[in-house]
């Protein structure tokens, strides 16, 4: 018997229960540049937080993109890499890691965890922008490399309760990522070549890491979420 595809609601029951009974459970969600991991990650946020458990408010689950961790432009600049932005080494990788790894403890001392965001219009990190309160149960955390095999990125795994893999078609992927580039004031052409030159190659290193993910999140999910709109 052939089983049900898997549904957005199919996706929620099973981050709900990978919540223990004490302490936090993280779930990763990754995919290539324009996979929709963000826009997934946004969904799952507002259907766990409209539905908490019993007895839980609506902070029982908080939203930690690794995107707050790309390096600035001026340390880019300093490196040589700011025509490479957004390739693994253009991340602290290992402040990421850190940050995971406050998370797991779960250190009620802390009320509040602090961590960076990334900042769309201006290009940037912003430090210090994403609230994760001591009353969140479930911490969803998305990027590009979490699932990479070289530098920091092997310690971000066993930080993880799970990880999913965005399995967008690649023609759908790489035509948003083209809108997205236009849309934050590249040149149409502009927009190809960095497609072309940048996010490709990168998506080419995030896909060889999918047989490492627990779950793949195909297509005919992803398309129920709708287009992401500003998503790295």
């Amino acid at each position: 018997m052939t089983p049900d595809p898997l549904t957005f609601s199919d996706l929620v029951a099973r981050a709900r229960g990978l919540t223990p009974p004490e302490g936090r459970a993280l779930l990763g969600i990754v995919g290539s540049p324009g996979s929709g991991k963000s826009t997934l990650a946004d969904a799952l946020l507002a259907a766990l937080r409209a539905d908490p458990p019993a007895g839980e408010g609506a902070d029982w689950v908080a939203h930690v993109p690794m995107d707050g961790f790309h390096l600035a432009d001026v340390e880019l600049m300093r490196l040589g890499l700011r025509d490479a932005k957004g390739a693994p080494d253009t991340f602290d990788a290992g402040g990421y890691v850190a940050l995971l790894a406050r998370l797991r403890a779960h250190d009620l001392a802390d009320a509040v965890v602090y961590a960076p965001a990334f900042e769309r219009d201006l290009e940037q990190p912003l430090a210090g922008a994403i609230p994760v309160p001591a009353a969140a149960r479930l911490v969803l955390t998305e990027g590009n490399y979490l699932l990479l095999e070289q530098g920091r990125w092997p310690a971000v795994p066993p930080l993880l309760d799970e990880v999913w893999f965005c399995e967008l078609d690649d023609a759908v992927r790489r035509a948003r990522l083209v809108a997205r580039h236009i849309a934050f004031g590249k040149a149409p052409a502009a927009a190809e070549a960095w497609v072309t030159t940048v996010d490709e190659p990168n998506a080419a290193v995030i896909e060889a890491t999918r047989h490492r993910a627990d779950l793949l999140v195909p297509t005919a999910v992803l398309d129920t979420l709708g287009a992401p709109a500003s998503t790295p």
